[in-house]
């Protein structure tokens, strides 16, 4: 390499130091424009595109890293993979590419890792154990693969040796506290399978101090006031329907699917994506990234947003579905913390439906505390927090019932369990689907299910998650006492699991 195009590789990798994203991407365009050769900054560029979200552009500047004989090229077959699977959602083409990835290094832990995962969304049990195992003859120190080989086994008494052999890897002295984590959420499954629930409640709350500690040295925790005051300003922000002018929605179309995390959103989306004109989506990102990003500060921000802006920001969310699945009616966005954003959800599309999935508080708020879940979900690590956060979801959802009436669709999960033919006749009728009994028999959607839940929704419906709290009553005695209070914003009502029917009010 000349020495000023060294220097210029120099200013482009400075600046995407700096965070100067955008000048960074034309550092390297003007590099790459001049010295083509160059793999490695094809595969710095592809870096910077896949964090802008231009994902086409990503895959384009990783595809000529390859054909420039980039260094470890599995690497770059892995984390094309990622934007296939995680992004594009097209499974089969990420499947492609770590089989590329592995083509060229069968031993790739990393690949590996994520060909177990995909197998998991894939719903291929067998495959996933073995290949998990093989990672762990390859390394068997690596923990992560063993807390999930762990979660994907049945264990019937506590003297199984895979229970023996999570505590052993929990008390190594290099283990890491985010293996820690993953390895006590594992351990806590374990143990509530064969019913020592005791045990299992205690590595639940040990795994979760282990993801709180992990979580705050990120910058995540919980903040009761926080979360008040933002849910405060959402309903301040939307007393009342929005414009009555209908955005036309085309095809394919949204249907919104939302509650609190683990409330049976994933089964009710399986089952709507049994119609032949439904499309199962998954947890769209539209939503938050456009109230987060595009409307920050929101919600003041709608204070002074135009009509046309609304106009053309509805439009970007159905162009950017229908590049998503162009081949559908029907697209569910199943992004559970959507209920956050009912308000704007309206504002953009006042047709829309939502689905709004609810179950047992206890349950739920147990659920929640039980799955080893993203940082950022920083009331879930801690089960007062879990209850705060619950009874403010609740507080909101009064609040949009009470706008948007009979567009907001209940469906409750310990309901759905015992009488699924009422319930989803109910649903679908109020979506204007028709309904036929045989949608319950049929075996979920093909394809992948990126969830928590993707191996309960591949089961017939069974009833053991209802109630479940139950098993573990001496250690939520707080819990449901601070659930029960009433909530003197939603007129004295307690944190009940059913939500009561109000009529909505007149339009502004």
């Amino acid at each position: 390499m000349s020495s000023s195009a060294e220097a210029m590789v120099r200013e482009a990798s400075a600046l995407d130091r700096a965070g100067r994203v955008r000048d960074a991407i034309v550092a390297y365009e003007r590099v790459l424009a001049r010295w083509p050769e160059l793999s490695q900054c094809w595969y710095s560029l592809a870096v910077l595109h896949r964090r802008t979200g231009d994902f086409a552009k990503a895959l384009a500047s990783y595809r000529q890293a390859l054909d420039r004989g980039v260094k470890r090229p599995e690497e770059v077959h892995l984390n094309r993979g990622v934007i296939y699977s995680d992004y594009l959602r097209q499974p089969e083409a990420a499947e492609r590419e770590l089989h590329a990835a592995l083509a060229l290094n069968p031993v790739y832990v990393p690949a590996l890792i994520n060909f177990a995962n995909l197998q998991e969304d894939f719903g291929r049990r067998e495959a996933a154990l073995t290949t998990y195992e093989r990672i762990l003859t390859l390394d068997p120190g690596c923990f992560v693969a063993l807390a999930r080989y762990a979660n994907l086994s049945r264990v019937a008494s506590v003297a199984d040796e895979l229970i023996g052999r999570l505590r052993r890897a929990l008390e190594a002295p290099t283990t890491s506290t985010g293996d820690a984590a993953a390895l006590g959420f594992a351990l806590g499954r374990a143990l509530d399978q064969c019913g020592a629930y005791a045990e299992a409640f205690e590595a639940y709350g040990a795994a979760n101090l282990r993801s709180a500690e992990i979580a705050r040295q990120n910058g995540f925790r919980y903040d009761r006031d926080t979360e008040a005051r933002f849910v405060d300003r959402l309903i301040a922000a939307f007393p009342r329907p929005g414009r009555p002018a209908e955005c036309k929605f085309g095809s394919p179309a949204p249907v919104f699917v939302c509650g609190m995390f683990r409330s049976g959103s994933t089964l009710i989306e399986q089952l709507l994506a049994r119609h032949p004109r439904v499309t199962a989506g998954g947890e769209l990102e539209f939503v938050p990234n456009m109230a987060q990003q595009i409307l920050a500060p929101f919600p003041e921000s709608l204070d002074s947003i135009s009509a046309e802006r609304l106009e053309e920001l509805a439009e970007l969310y159905l162009r950017k579905l229908g590049e998503l699945f162009p081949r559908t009616d029907f697209v569910t966005d199943k992004r559970p913390d959507n209920f956050l954003f009912i308000g704007l959800i309206k504002t953009l599309f006042p047709s829309a439906k939502i689905v709004h999935t609810t179950r047992d508080a206890l349950d739920n708020c147990l659920s929640l505390f039980f799955l080893h879940l993203d940082h950022s979900m920083s009331y879930a690590l801690d089960l007062m927090d879990t209850g705060h956060y619950y009874r403010q979801y609740k507080r909101l959802m009064v609040h949009w019932k009470r706008v948007y009436g009979a567009d907001i669709i209940d469906v409750h999960y310990d309901d759905f369990v015992v009488e699924p033919g009422a319930v989803a006749r109910h649903l679908f009728q109020s979506l204007e689907l028709d309904w036929d009994d045989r949608y319950l028999e049929l075996p979920p959607a093909p394809g992948a299910i990126k969830t928590a839940s993707v191996w309960q929704v591949r089961e017939p419906i069974y009833r053991t998650s209802s109630g479940r709290a139950r098993n573990y009553e001496p250690h939520l005695k707080a819990l449901s006492a601070y659930l029960q209070q009433p909530d003197p914003s939603t007129r004295g009502l307690p944190m009940s699991d059913h939500f009561p029917p109000q009529a909505p009010l007149p339009h502004a």
